[in-house]
């Protein structure tokens, strides 16, 4: 489980509402929620601020299961053919987006392809 997927079932667990938890944690509840859905990670800080809310030890929200984190073989090949640094630079940026976002930026990208021909 992940830090927001952990911090959602402890909450559930103590009866807890989004509204309920920011409050005590003294955090936003857009912020709590995008936590819970793993969109943002928390800082320390904030992890300990829930963890004391939801009077658990903060390595309980930090645990996680281990998953296989295989890379597919397209995705490897297309590694190697742009680099790895091109790569991480687009990945890192790429996981600061909305999936609409990204299908905006590839529409665009498409867009010059095409304007290349």
């Amino acid at each position: 489980m992940s830090i927001g997927e952990n911090i959602r079932k402890y909450r559930t667990m103590k009866n807890f509402s989004l509204e309920d938890l920011a409050l005590k944690a003294r955090i936003g509840v857009h912020r709590l929620e995008s936590y819970e859905k793993d969109e943002v990670e928390p800082e320390l800080d904030t992890i300990l601020k829930i963890s004391t809310v939801l009077d658990i030890p903060a390595s309980e929200l930090m645990e996680f299961e281990k998953e296989d984190h295989q890379i597919d073989k397209e995705l490897e090949d297309l590694i190697f053919a742009i680099g790895i640094k091109r790569s991480k630079l687009i990945l890192k940026k790429a996981k600061d987006f909305s999936e609409r976002d990204v299908l905006k930026a590839m529409n665009l990208l498409y867009g010059l392809e095409t304007e290349k021909k």
